[in-house]
């Protein structure tokens, strides 16, 4: 593979100072998560040289903290892993089930949430769960750290707001009050392994007599980046999340998406499917916070 560079640092502080020489010298650096993503681009359309810098090696990217109040979760962590801890999927049920559908076992082996993110696709699985769920991004880099809401995160289609020198360090989550849950759903054209052609995540809380007093909608594969509607949000709360409020949210996503026809879906198609996802994803929420 000439033109390419490959290092795994084994500390922060020296992928940063890495980091920070290449962006110095206008060498082009390429962060390595899982690779699931950046390989067969790699072999497809985007050849250039590059230095790719592997994370799986550094402590911070492996970190996996459930604290009391927020849990943290490492950018580097395979989604294996996470959903073999029982806790994890206890407190995010949803979140861990999005992860659950991004490949093969064995591509769960490599991928990361991290990865998914910084990868910036409109249709990344764990993207939406991610934003439901009041993620934040814990960015590192010369002039130390920063932190930033998931759903700022990406920019467009393949972009988002690391700068040169900067590394996704992990995601922060607060842990979910009572009565609060989440759930993710997709629509692919297969029976697995296949790109989402709309996605919906829905994080919501239910007083004691079940009435929704808060909620968070997001919809992905529908738009250039996933996005937070608050008007589908806004159809939930103060209702039971009867059949009512379920279809008002649903329209509210399928006015929201502002989607393209490709060989996948029409622009017709994806709008009614993210619609009924969202219907479907609430009520799923809603059960299992009623539990």
């Amino acid at each position: 593979m000439a033109g390419y560079a490959y290092v795994a640092p084994s500390s922060l502080d020296e992928a940063v100072a890495l980091l920070s020489e290449h962006a110095g010298q206008g060498k082009r650096v390429q962060i390595l998560a899982g690779g699931t993503d950046l390989l067969v681009q790699m072999r497809s359309v985007d050849n250039s040289p590059r230095t790719i810098v592997d994370i799986k090696q550094i402590a911070e990217t492996n970190r996996l903290d459930i604290g009391a109040r927020e849990t943290f979760i490492g950018a580097a962590i395979a989604s294996a892993v996470l959903n073999e801890n029982a806790d994890l999927k206890a407190l995010f049920p949803g979140l861990l089930e999005s992860a659950d559908l991004i490949g093969s076992a064995q591509i769960q082996g490599r991928a990361s949430m991290g990865g998914n993110l910084c990868n910036a696709s409109p249709a990344g699985d764990t993207i939406p769960p991610m934003i439901v769920n009041a993620g934040i991004c814990v960015i590192a880099g010369s002039a130390g750290t920063r932190e930033l809401a998931v759903q700022d995160f990406v920019t467009g289609v393949g972009t988002n707001v690391l700068k040169d020198g900067e590394i996704l360090l992990g995601l922060k989550f607060p842990n979910p009050a009572p009565r609060t849950a989440d759930a993710y759903l997709r629509f692919i054209p297969r029976t697995e392994m296949d790109i989402a052609v709309a996605g919906a995540a829905v994080c919501l809380t239910l007083a004691d007599d079940g009435t929704c007093t808060a909620a968070r909608v997001a919809i992905g594969a529908v738009a250039t980046t996933v996005l937070l509607v608050a008007a589908a949000a806004d159809a939930l709360i103060g209702t039971k999340v009867d059949d009512t409020a379920l279809a008002a949210a649903a329209t509210a996503c399928s006015e929201a998406s502002t989607p393209i026809t490709d060989k996948r879906g029409t622009v017709k198609f994806r709008r009614k499917v993210v619609g009924v996802l969202c219907k479907r994803a609430a009520a799923i929420a809603r059960d299992r916070a009623s539990s």
